[in-house]
């Protein structure tokens, strides 16, 4: 595990000053300074015309950092009359910004781990996410998040996106030890799949971080529990034991769902079928509902679960919005052929947002503004918060950070292997990569609320 060391990358520019102090030079000291300068706009000119993105970005990088470091933008204090939105944005590139922690040594899913299955192409680790309107996001600081969540427990509750972003945390915490931990569990009891449910203590400011799978927050049977079944089962009704039971525990929630529902359903309440999406022969003939409705319903469903458990102390719920996957191919005639081949992230207006995408995301912000009329202004008394985690648009901008085929270790380990003839993963993020801004933008969400 030791051979894994992320570094930053420093770049040392080759390119020297024309020198003219020297007076025994036959030209002016007029002339020469027009010479320098008309020889480095031609080589400006051959940069930017001719050389290879990589090229460019290495040659650049220290002016970029240069500005960044001299122009950097402050926001003002809280209650000063200006917010960060850090939904909107570009992303910047920042050598060495993402290489934060080893994730073979923070035993995150091995499908993630990308460095450790053979991805040698890491320039996804060498951008950050630059809010719009000159607002600031701070690198993730252990010590401060922490800090904000001391004494306190913080769940994701959800599908494997919230999974991913967990993760994420947990390396971000952990990278260099610089805070004593425990892992309790991972898997337990009727759950032993050691990624589904976990928990995780930090002892010295009386956190802990736990995951619960629950793809459709509510619960479910079928492929979510079976993968070797097609359709699921969904009782929007009932709450999944497993988070429930340990409702009464949590005090910071953070919900993520949104591409289980895209799959087919029948949806219950009690015994009942009220409806399906996309659903199996045997269910046609009940009323087809799609996926927006029970979206919905599972939000609002557990919300009120967990702000009803019994408990007075104050509650802070995140809704996470959608992450969109970047598979490209022809998967009808194919369904290996799924690939994401981009090395960089997109830039602003190269790729629309899907409608399905747009309508998640605008879901999520809808549920939580009835959830903050319903709790915030009238029953909550103070006592509970609604916060939307909006990450959208930075990972739809993000093809470049998947696992793809290093999702399997070495997948070009035999000669002649064709990466269409391979499985490749174009929607969870590798670790470390983009996914820890997640976690960055959660950081400053929650110290808001202090």
């Amino acid at each position: 595990m030791g051979a894994y060391h992320y570094q930053p990358v420093v770049y040392h520019p080759h390119n020297q000053k024309p020198s003219c102090k020297n007076p025994g030079y036959f030209v002016s000291k007029p002339t020469c300074a027009w010479l320098a300068c008309g020889f480095l706009s031609l080589a400006l000119l051959h940069l930017l015309c001719c050389d290879p993105t990589a090229t460019r970005q290495a040659a650049f990088s220290p002016l970029r950092q240069y500005i960044n470091n001299t122009y950097s933008f402050v926001s003002t204090v809280p209650g000063g009359g200006k917010s960060c939105n850090y939904s909107e944005g570009s992303w910047v590139w920042a050598p060495g910004h993402g290489r934060r922690y080893n994730a073979t040594e923070c035993n995150v899913k091995e499908s993630h781990d990308c460095i450790r299955n053979g991805r040698h192409d890491t320039g996804y680790l060498d951008w950050r996410w630059q809010p719009a309107g000159n607002c600031p996001l701070l690198a993730f600081d252990a010590t401060l998040f922490l800090t904000v969540v001391r004494g306190k427990h913080v769940a994701f509750i959800g599908d494997s996106m919230a999974r991913n972003q967990a993760q994420s945390l947990i390396c971000l915490l952990t990278a260099g030890a610089t805070f004593p931990y425990r892992l309790l569990y991972r898997g337990t009891g009727a759950y032993p799949d050691k990624y589904n449910y976990w928990r995780y203590a930090f002892p010295s400011h009386d956190v802990t971080v736990s995951f619960y799978w629950t793809p459709f927050l509510v619960r479910a049977e079928g492929k979510s529990v079976d993968d070797g079944l097609l359709h699921n089962y969904v009782h929007l009704d009932e709450p999944h034991d497993r988070w429930a039971a340990d409702a009464d525990t949590i005090d910071v929630a953070v919900l993520t769902a949104g591409h289980w529902f895209l799959n087919g359903a029948v949806y219950y309440n009690g015994s009942e079928v009220i409806g399906v999406h996309n659903a199996p022969p045997e269910f046609t003939n009940h009323t087809i509902i799609g996926y927006a409705w029970p979206l919905r319903v599972a939000y609002r469903s557990a919300m009120e679960w967990l702000l009803s458990s019994g408990r007075p102390q104050p509650r802070t719920l995140v809704l996470a919005t959608f992450s969109p996957s970047h598979f490209e191919g022809e998967p009808a005639e194919n369904p290996t052929s799924w690939v994401c081949r981009k090395t960089e992230p997109y830039t602003e207006g190269e790729k629309e947002m899907a409608w399905v995408v747009k309508d998640t995301r605008g879901i999520v912000h809808d549920e939580a503004e009835a959830a903050k009329a319903r709790y915030d202004g009238n029953g909550g008394g103070g006592a509970v918060r609604i916060e939307v985690l909006d990450v959208t648009k930075l990972a739809a901008m993000r093809p470049d950070g998947h696992p793809g085929v290093y999702m399997n270790r070495d997948p070009f380990a035999h000669d002649g292997v064709q990466v269409e003839k391979l499985v490749s993963d174009c929607l969870h993020f590798c670790l470390p990569g983009p996914v820890d801004t997640f976690n960055e933008i959660l950081v400053q969400l929650l110290k808001r609320g202090r």
